[in-house]
């Protein structure tokens, strides 16, 4: 405001800026000369005049201008879910929407804003209802109520009572609150900021009656910049047949979602792919990264046999789901399951797998409103170890921290939360909390086969401090088939896996976190994650490291990460000594069948020759003749 000396001052303009003046059309002609000749005159100041500006001429290389990929044309991305999808292209970019600053009337504009609420929340309503998953029905009742704020909703109404339109009061008042919420140290509080902008731009849609684009009747390819959190409440796996992205890369959200819904995807795609027109023809190669715009009819004729003879592999694999994994010459390998929650173990063992290579102990935390007591983990675990009957379980302990906050749980902000306090070296600074886990772990072991892992050690003193305190709580809790061991997921680990072999009984590797720390790039990250590919080898060089130190030690080794369930990696894995597999259940026939079909001599020459190569690009290539 003109009239206000502070805020004026809070501009810092500085000499030679240039300021923009808006006034209201009503005093515009006699505020504007006046406000433009104060300014020029110095605002009561002497001032220096500015000298003349003389324009320089400067030559930019121009940034090639992205144009829409021709017809036929081939375009390579990140294999992400394998599998083969054809269908029309149904486009889903942020939209930018135009609408007044002031509105009509108080009570139109109220209106307009009650509709628009009401509208909103019944979309949410039915996503609700049809979403299958627990952490997504509470996704969306966080966003009702964010709807029902009333504190939003009285500072829109302030808004509109002087004067503004509802679509501006209420963009006004969502963006403040979301810079509020990001600007708080706090990472959980930070990330509702994500919520409240899509909230509010799904008000903003209806008030600006922009519905979203309709999606094709027939089965379609979903082309988006990137799937997040949120977007993936919204995809139906019946009639989305392929998923591609112009951002994210293996181990992006995007990724772990289509692999979990079983939904081939090519993610890291460019931007160009934007601006394919919607309903073009697209055919889609999960498995080797693969786009084709509008492909040719024999093209995709001979994709399609593709696909069903694969349709058919997987048949056959799923018949032979319970069978182990063993190589064409006699070498074995265990294929365990990742899994989150006890829910649903019987159906697990049921896909085939012979344990739980990963239970993901803080999406237990993370179910609970506060922190589970240690009956109600006790609980948890032990319905795990019920329905395993036998089978050995690993489980890692709370891994929270960077980006897996706990709402009852304040995490200080940090700079870099992948560099921070997370995983161990949170837990080790609350031990009331991971003593409290690891009797319930113990308790519900009885004389079945667990296997505790710590996540993100770095240091051996870290893992001593938490073997250290298993071992003063086996004093009291007596526990028959018990290895402890650690996750490789920080280079260091690996680098030291040598001297740790000699005390761990396992290794266990993290594949996601390891690659985003030894490429340093963050698999979030929208430009580069696409390069943060596992098959990379400096990171297959890491695993060797690995694997060697476990097994000179007589240590066995598994892999969790997501680089287990690449069926283009089993045999690099295999190849390299990976005792075992962990995968997400619906991957466990298909990664056995892969193994089914290998011969363990030829995996290690070819490991050997990966260890050489100078990029996953390569490495992939290579695997592609094999």
């Amino acid at each position: 405001s003109a009239k206000s000396l502070s805020k004026l001052l809070s501009l810092g303009a500085r000499r030679g800026q240039m300021l923009e003046i808006i006034a209201e059309p009503a005093i515009a002609g006699d505020a504007l000369p006046a406000l433009l000749a104060a300014i020029e005159a110095g605002l009561g100041e002497e001032v220096e005049a500015l000298a003349p500006v003389v324009e320089a001429v400067i030559e930019v290389m121009a940034e090639p201008e992205l144009v829409p990929p021709a017809v036929g044309a081939l375009i390579h991305g990140v294999a992400a879910a394998p599998g083969i999808a054809s269908g029309p292209a149904h486009i889903q970019v942020l939209r930018e929407f135009d609408y007044p600053l002031r509105g009509e009337s108080l009570p139109i504009e109220r209106q307009r804003l009650q509709q628009a609420l009401a509208n909103v929340n019944h979309e949410i309503e039915a996503l609700t209802q049809r979403s299958p998953a627990k952490a997504i029905r509470e996704i969306f009742v966080t966003h009702q109520e964010m709807l029902a704020d009333p504190d939003l909703t009285d500072e829109v109404d302030q808004r509109l009572r002087q004067g503004e339109s509802a679509a501006a009061a209420w963009m006004a008042v969502i963006d403040a609150a979301a810079r509020q919420q990001e600007s708080l140290h706090d990472a959980l509080l930070a990330e509702r900021a994500a919520d409240l902008r899509d909230i509010g731009r799904r008000v903003l849609a209806q008030l600006c009656g922009e519905a979203d684009v309709p999606a094709p009747q027939q089965p379609y390819v979903l082309v988006m910049e990137e799937v997040g959190p949120s977007d993936v409440a919204r995809l139906d796996p019946q009639r989305v047949a392929g998923i591609l992205t112009a951002r994210g890369g293996a181990t992006a959200h995007s990724a772990i979602v289509a692999r979990a819904l079983g939904i081939p995807a090519v993610v890291g795609a460019g931007d160009a792919v934007l601006l394919i027109a919607p309903g073009t023809p697209l055919l889609l190669d999960g498995q080797r990264g693969r786009l084709t715009v509008a492909p040719a009819a024999d093209q995709l004729e001979r994709a399609l046999a593709e696909r069903d003879r694969r349709e058919q592999r997987l048949q056959a694999a799923k018949a032979r789901r319970l069978e182990p994994a063993i190589t064409r010459d006699g070498h074995a390998i265990e294929v365990f399951a990742n899994i989150g929650e006890s829910a649903g173990i019987e159906a697990v063992v049921d896909q085939g797998a012979e344990g739980v290579g990963l239970l993901r102990t803080e999406l237990i935390f993370m179910a609970h409103p506060q922190a589970p007591d240690e009956a109600v983990q006790e609980a948890e675990y032990r319905r795990v170890l019920d329905g395993l009957a036998g089978r050995p379980l690993v489980v890692r302990t709370l891994d929270v921290g960077g980006d897996k906050p706990l709402p009852y749980w304040p995490i200080a902000k940090e700079e870099n939360p992948f560099l921070g306090v997370r995983g161990i070296r949170l837990t080790l600074q609350r031990p009331q909390v991971m003593e409290s886990q690891l009797r319930a772990l113990l308790r519900a072991a009885g004389d079945r086969p667990l296997r505790i892992m710590f996540p993100m050690v770095g240091q051996l003193e870290e893992w001593r401090q938490a073997r250290a305190m298993v071992e003063r709580l086996r004093e009291e809790i007596s526990v028959s088939d018990l290895q402890l061991g650690i996750m490789i997921e920080v280079p260091s680990a690996a680098l030291l896996a040598p001297v740790l072999a000699q005390e761990v009984d396992f290794f266990s590797v993290g594949t996601n976190d390891l690659t985003q720390y030894t490429l340093a790039i963050d698999r979030g990250h929208p430009s580069l994650s696409a390069q943060a590919d596992g098959l990379h080898p400096a990171v297959l060089q890491l695993i060797d490291i690995t694997v060697r130190a476990a097994h000179a030690h007589g240590k066995w080794v598994g892999v969790c990460g997501e680089l287990a369930a690449d069926p283009q990696a089993v045999a690099l894995l295999l190849g390299l000594g990976v005792d075992e597999l962990s995968v997400a259940a619906r991957s466990i026939a298909e990664v056995k069948a892969e193994v089914r079909d290998l011969n363990f001599e030829h995996a290690q020459k070819l490991a050997r020759q990966a260890l050489l190569q100078g990029s996953a690009g390569a490495v992939r290539a290579l695997l592609e003749t094999r």
